[in-house]
Parts: structure tokens; sequence; C-alpha cells
């Protein structure tokens, strides 16, 4: 009996840390790397706007191709990828708001590539 009242104890230990790991998801995200200050909002000068609010202590965020914003969970990941457009595999928050970086791909084509609203 008590060999059962241990082993249902350690399953209710470790379970919500299984129900959190299989909430995290790993995904292929595209878009381009902006700000926390300006998002999706850029004009002209984007790059140079999104360099200079990152100097300035804001953080990079990832902008997807339905210009959903995403905060990084470790910014330092997407140093050197300021204004570009790229691919990036991440593990995504439960809340889907945020990523943790696992690998960035850069991709060609101008910071968002967005013609017609889409990132090519």
């Amino acid at each position: 009996m008590k060999k059962l009242a241990c082993i249902l104890l350690m399953s209710c230990m470790i379970m919500p840390g299984v129900a959190q790991a299989q909430a995290q998801k790993t995904r292929t995200l595209k878009g381009y790397i902006s700000d926390s200050k300006c998002g999706a909002m850029h004009m002209d000068n984007g790059i140079g706007c999104v360099k200079q609010c990152i100097e300035n202590g804001n953080q990079p965020v990832l902008v997807d191709a339905q210009k959903k914003v995403w905060a990084v969970e470790n910014p330092l990941a997407l140093k050197g990828y300021y204004g570009d457009n790229v691919e990036i595999l991440a593990r995504v928050s439960p809340d889907e708001k945020s990523i943790y970086v696992n690998k960035v791909t850069k991709k060609p084509g101008i910071m968002g590539g967005m013609k017609d609203g889409l990132i090519r």
C-alpha cells in the first residue's frame, strides 16, 4: 500500500511538468525581425529604425506573415538578424504570445517582403 501511495504521489509531481512540455510545441515560423517598440508598423528606413530601437533598449521581436508580433524569450539568439527576413524554429509558449528560438535561418528579400501583405 505504501508503494502505491508513493507511486501516486510521484505521478502527481511529474504530471504538471509533462503537461507543460507538451503545451510548448516546436514550430517553424516565417517573418522578419523587428523591435518591440514599432512591431509591424515600420515606415521608411525600417531596417535602420529596427537597429536603432534595439540599440536604445527595445527588444527584438518576430513579425510573422499575419503581422502577429511574437515576443522572444531569448533575444540574443536574434543578434545579427535585425531587420532580416527569417525562418525560425522555435518553441511556442502555451499562450502563443512568445517563442524560444532554437534556430534562425536568414531568407532573401527586403525587410518584411511586404508588397502584397505576404512574406515571401
